[in-house]
């Protein structure tokens, strides 16, 4: 059967971990201003229209240097029952919200569809909206992002001096500007354009964030805030590892339990943890290798990127069947890219970890705070180690400032925001929400689905009903609300999501 993971009692040792932070002052900023898009059919997409808002790179100074971001609308579906615009983000740092609004049929209900124009943008610095960029050939000189020693943490000292000069120097301006509260100001730019007076949003992971910056700074400009799977800006560095692995730990645990209970399971009846651990330490050994990518061996951190990637949807079965591979068995169902970075080709590199950085402070001051860090992450998971998704990317962060420092969120507005997160979510742990719907005050509330993987909107009926009811006619469930998991007919266990694992251009 599966583990009971004492979430409470390592959440509260995970966290004591962290400095209180103090909250921002609310900001009152004042009225975007009104610019005009200009659409037409999306080449990618016909059926979509696309367009571009010009904003400044520095938003402090309005009048100097701007980027064009990157707009694509869906128009509703039934106009004579349109509310307005609803804008969209599925997360990153480093997602499209432009490729969200191509995919938005397959991904929002028919009844949602009839009542918002569905608009997304890529966020400045990412895709089409001058992404932050590096050239190749420095890039492709990264160090192994899991530190082992001091000799390896002065190598990445180094080497990220040199990354940020010379991303700085391909990107522009921009690149000291890509923070989410930046992020937020565009977002209202947008709300304006849109001919909106107030924003109606619904943000998926990062986009969370996102949204969380828009409520501090934008209080009074919205009308519907619903924000899925949420990041928690009031953590730390120790903080942020260490809820991570927490949470990978358990979505890992809730698989095996899986695997013990369902004959579906290609390891079903075998020691699952064991032949994990055999994995982790044969990539340890240099002795493992991806049968697709026969050139080099894994290394452990790909073998971790796995536990994340499987259990985001969830994809149990998928997950089940790479362990089985890797173990020597019969190729999977569908084969995932080898997971985590690698070498780029071409001249240039795109970095839309730059925008973590900004956000987060993830920097360490030598390797024995690092180590220290590391321990407790293993501590927290023994099975699986650490969470990959911060492991890979904290080391990018040295020698970067960061522009949005983690705070205590505060929102002044009286429109009601929405927030939701499932139980067992390997990405955003559930506790992050639990912090930040605390932190945004009475009128946030958040909505628990308990079950697995990352994004509760479109897994049940109960929780997707009650977010297009929130954004469609502002209904709030009472507080508490919980929806469980569907009828077996309709589980997640049952009826597994399509073959597409997420790139490490998009970890929340």
């Amino acid at each position: 059967m599966r583990r009971k993971t004492t979430l409470l009692a390592t959440a509260l040792l995970a966290l004591s971990a962290v400095l209180p932070v103090p909250a921002a002052s609310a900001a009152t900023e004042p009225e975007a201003g009104q610019s005009s898009i200009t659409w037409a059919p999306c080449e990618e997409e016909p059926s979509a229209e696309c367009g571009k808002l010009t904003v400044p790179i520095d938003w402090s100074k309005p009048n100097g240097e701007t980027i064009d971001l990157a707009i694509a609308r869906r128009k509703a579906t039934d106009p004579t029952a349109r509310v307005g615009s609803l804008v969209i983000n599925p997360g990153g740092p480093g997602g499209s919200g432009v490729e969200a609004v191509y995919g938005a049929p397959d991904s929002y209900t028919e009844e949602l569809q009839k009542r918002f124009d569905i608009v997304g943008f890529d966020p400045r610095g990412v895709g089409r909206s001058h992404p932050v960029i590096c050239s190749a050939s420095v890039y492709n000189q990264m160090p192994h992002t899991v530190i082992s020693s001091q000799a390896e943490y002065s190598a990445w000292d180094a080497f990220t001096k040199k990354l940020h000069q010379d991303c700085r120097a391909r990107t522009g301006p921009l690149y000291d500007h890509v923070d989410s509260r930046n992020v937020a100001r565009d977002m209202d730019a947008l709300r304006a354009a849109l001919g909106e007076e107030k924003l109606t949003y619904y943000g998926i992971s990062y986009g969370t964030l996102m949204g969380q910056m828009y409520a501090e700074m934008f209080p009074n400009r919205i009308r519907a805030l619903a924000l899925d799977s949420n990041m928690d800006h009031s953590l730390g560095v120790a903080g942020f590892l260490s809820t991570e692995a927490i949470a990978i730990e358990d979505a890992f645990d809730q698989f095996v339990g899986w695997c013990e209970a369902d004959t579906s399971c290609v390891l079903h009846g075998r020691d699952v943890r064991q032949m994990w651990r055999d994995l982790r330490a044969k990539a340890r050994s240099g002795k493992l290798y991806y049968p697709t990518a026969p050139d080099r061996p894994m290394t452990e951190l790909q073998v971790i990127y796995n536990a994340a990637l499987g259990t985001e949807g969830p994809d149990w079965r998928l997950l089940s069947e790479v362990i089985n591979w890797l173990s020597g068995g019969p190729e999977p169902s569908w084969v995932p890219p080898l997971p985590g970075r690698g070498p780029v080709e071409g001249d240039t590199a795109e970095l839309p970890t730059r925008i973590l950085c900004q956000d987060y402070n993830l920097r360490v001051r030598n390797y024995a705070e690092y180590a220290f860090y590391m321990k407790i992450s293993k501590h927290l998971a023994p099975d699986v180690g650490y969470h990959p998704y911060p492991i890979d990317d904290m080391p990018i962060c040295l020698n970067s400032t960061t522009t949005n420092p983690p705070h205590q969120l505060k929102y002044t507005g009286s429109a009601p925001i929405l927030l939701g997160n499932s139980l067992h979510d390997p990405a955003t742990p559930y506790m992050w929400s639990a912090n930040a719907t605390r932190q945004l005050g009475p009128k946030a509330v958040l909505l628990t689905y308990e079950g697995w993987g990352h994004r509760i909107y479109g897994k049940d009926k109960c929780q997707t009903d009650i977010i297009d009811q929130y954004l469609i006619a502002l209904t709030v469930p009472p507080r508490g609300t919980r929806c469980a998991v569907g009828t077996p007919e309709e589980s997640l266990l049952k009826k597994q999501p399509q073959r597409t694992w997420p790139t490490d251009k998009q970890h929340w």
